[in-house]
């Protein structure tokens, strides 16, 4: 049974002096939120941090959390089974939880935030029937389809259509990506490289290694280009997009190696120009309608991968959360009030909000345990994760961490739990400096069997020196420098970003507006709120400006 939020009842038993002398942080602003995170990883303690900074953020638990969750002011982690959706809610209504953030995608696609919505709590995260757009790859092919969103050529089959499946295979020579239709944790994609890779992967989720994810495969002609990630704060009538990002999903230097999770990632990403950036924005936003057409409410952030083609962006996937590592470099570079975004975006309030975002570039790196993205041994101590975090510019979210207590007296000590340990984030005006302030950051950190991609970053830099010209001997560039013509106010990196409502296609007639307005300046530094009274609670006020 869940004990309410008041003084230590809300601390854990196993705890320790660090958490205890958080003990006089626990007391709640009058009018703040609240606030109920779910997940355990990197992302949701990047989540936790930026929440944390808010000035309408109470109380922050998580559910479970990880070792740097643990140690964040006015936050603690809490045990409960997110499976058990009558015990989340009635640890919301005995807690005065105000806002749900959901993290992972797992209990999104298992219908978690209808439950809430249900028992009024406000919920940032889309229920179950939005969540299908990752939960089922069939299902996001073929709303891709039907609303004419441009992705790759596909086909699904199952196990009895193995040899249809062998066909498609033949017929693209062997050059396409294989895709468990279900979740796999980021590892039921296989890009194959010929007709023998490809058919051993659909054998592979046939034979059950992805269990029932892999029960239908999803086979799609593989594209060509550079990848790119723009994640979108989305209410359901608006659209506003966040910085674009760009992940290093390979597992060692060159993307050689197989998939995973992610080894790292920057933003903004300079080999985008602005008519790409145009064109994704708008897909964001005819995907958001088409939902709404469809009758598919959608709170939360939508994240839609996209592969350059000479052809133009065409979406790879679609995930209906933040992404692990990208929200790693993205909430440090989001400079307006995390916790007001989100309620607003949970409460259908989002038009009129603008983006404040730093113009720093950032760059992320995942130190990883031995063995991954296979088995993995855990329970090592790291050692200099705040050696790391003194650093100026630098953040360490932690991943597959936890805190040991020892013996009475004796300091606590961190330990890993699983494969990609934390990530290590570094913000700059340049990808030179904001690269080697990662990795001096990482030179302090130490685990057995520790390691890490080391070219994390490298392209955005060579890509900002390539389009001014410069010399290899060069300083680094920064963001605002990373193309010879002035920058569009209308993109959403390094600088103002304002929520788009999304005509009524949605509501009555004219096409989605699939542009953010332009500001006054290009690198807008502070932002206006427009929201409406209603999305306001007692005694809070916006933050206009906020530092990292």
């Amino acid at each position: 049974m869940s004990s309410k939020l008041s003084g230590l009842k809300w601390l854990r038993k196993a705890g320790g002096a660090a958490r205890a002398a958080k003990s006089d942080q626990l007391l709640n602003p009058h009018g703040a939120l609240n606030i109920l995170v779910i997940g355990g990883g990197g992302r949701e303690h990047a989540i936790v941090r930026s929440l944390g900074a808010s000035q309408r953020a109470g109380h922050i638990c998580v559910a479970l959390g990880n070792g740097g969750t643990l140690l964040e002011p006015r936050t603690e982690n809490v045990v409960l089974d997110i499976t058990q959706h009558e015990s989340v809610v009635a640890f919301c209504t005995e807690n005065v939880v105000e806002l749900v953030v959901i993290g992972p995608e797992a209990p999104l696609v298992d219908g978690l935030a209808d439950s809430l919505r249900k028992a009024g709590i406000p919920t940032f995260g889309p229920g179950r029937e939005a969540a299908r757009l990752e939960g089922s790859k069939t299902f996001a092919k073929s709303f891709m389809v039907r609303h004419e969103i441009p992705t790759a050529a596909y086909k699904s089959f199952t196990a009895e259509q193995r040899e249809g499946a062998y066909n498609f295979i033949d017929w693209l020579n062997g050059r396409v990506v294989v895709k468990a239709d279900g979740l796999a944790a980021g590892k039921g994609v296989v890009v194959a490289g010929d007709i023998e890779e490809a058919r051993s992967a659909v054998n592979a989720c046939f034979s059950g290694e992805f269990g029932s994810s892999g029960q239908i495969v999803v086979i799609e002609e593989r594209l060509e280009g550079p990848e790119c990630s723009m994640l979108a704060f989305v209410d359901g009538t608006t659209v506003l997009p966040l910085p674009l990002s760009q992940d290093h999903k390979r597992a060692h230097d060159g993307d050689k190696g197989p998939n995973t999770g992610g080894m790292g990632v920057y933003s903004p990403v300079p080999q985008v120009n602005d008519k790409q950036r145009k064109s994704m924005t708008e897909i964001m936003c005819k995907t958001a309608a088409g939902l709404a057409e469809e009758g598919i409410a959608y709170q939360g952030v939508l994240y839609g991968g996209f592969m350059l083609t000479p052809s133009g962006p065409k979406v790879l996937e679609f995930n209906v959360r933040f992404g692990d590592p990208e929200t790693q470099v993205i909430l440090p570079r989001i400079k307006s009030d995390l916790a007001d975004l989100m309620y607003a975006t949970a409460t259908g309030e989002l038009a009129g909000h603008e983006l404040e975002i730093d113009s720093r570039v950032a760059v992320g790196v995942v130190v990883a345990s031995a063995g991954y993205p296979e088995a993995v041994a855990t329970g090592h101590a790291i050692l200099g994760l705040g050696r790391a975090q003194v650093l100026p510019g630098v953040e360490v979210y932690h991943a597959a961490t936890k805190v040991v207590e020892l013996n009475e007296g004796d300091s606590e000590k961190i330990v890993t739990t699983g494969g990609r340990v934390a990530c290590i984030t570094a913000l700059a005006d340049t990808f030179e400096e904001a690269r080697a302030h990662a990795y001096e950051a990482i030179d302090r950190i130490s685990f057995e069997g520790m390691w890490y991609r080391h070219d994390i970053g490298l392209k955005a830099f060579e890509t900002t020196k390539k389009k001014l010209g410069k010399k290899s001997s060069g300083k680094g560039l920064s963001s605002k420098d990373s193309s010879s013509k002035k920058p569009s106010s209308k993109s959403p990196d390094g600088k103002s970003a304002n929520g788009k409502k999304l005509g009524s296609k949605i509501l009555g007639g004219k096409k989605p507006n699939a542009k953010t307005s332009e500001s006054k300046k290009p690198d807008a530094k502070k932002l206006s709120s427009k929201k409406s009274n209603s999305a306001k609670r007692p005694g809070s006020s916006r933050k206009e400006k906020m530092g990292n």
